[in-house]
């Protein structure tokens, strides 16, 4: 299969976003609906996505190897680099780092606060931490309600922001 550039482009953002959302994807696609971006997806890269067991979206090895050979995301075997959208950056400044006290939704909410970024909503926050859970960069605890804090330290991790 022949992707044209907008495909090409596209399955780039799925590489740099991965695991995500068809919200995300619309967002970033400006598209008008969920649909519409399962519509693109099943008729422009078939062959280049998954769904994993959370029913997030991913791209296959063989479509992150087409668009690093396309030179549309740079080909690292550092895990710990990630290309987030600004919500998800934010966190990774404000969370508790790997030998802290890990925090809740609704503490790391109030740490985006107290850093100058009051403009998420709680669900917003939580979506994004389980995002950056399932990237890697996170560990997620259970005690009575999930509490997160940075899996790999902090000088270790490199943070592209999404525009």
């Amino acid at each position: 299969m022949t992707l044209d550039e907008t495909a090409k482009r596209r399955l780039a953002d799925i590489v740099a976003l991965a695991p995500t959302k068809n919200r995300e994807l619309q967002d970033r696609w400006d598209m008008d609906s969920g649909s519409e971006v399962h519509q693109f997806l099943e008729s422009e890269l078939k062959d280049y996505y998954y769904r994993n067991e959370d029913s997030l979206i991913c791209a296959t090895p063989e479509g992150r190897q087409l668009v690093q050979d396309a030179g549309l995301v740079d080909g690292t075997d550092d895990d710990q680099h990630v290309t987030v959208p600004p919500i998800q950056a934010r966190i990774l400044d404000v969370i508790a780092g790997p030998d802290e006290e890990t925090q809740s939704v609704v503490s790391v909410y109030h740490a985006l606060e107290d850093a100058g970024h009051g403009d998420y909503e709680v669900d917003d926050v939580r979506s994004a931490l389980h995002s950056l859970v399932e990237k890697g960069v996170l560990e997620r605890v259970r005690k009575t309600v999930p509490t997160f804090r940075l899996a790999v330290e902090r000088s270790e991790l490199a943070v592209d922001e999404l525009e």
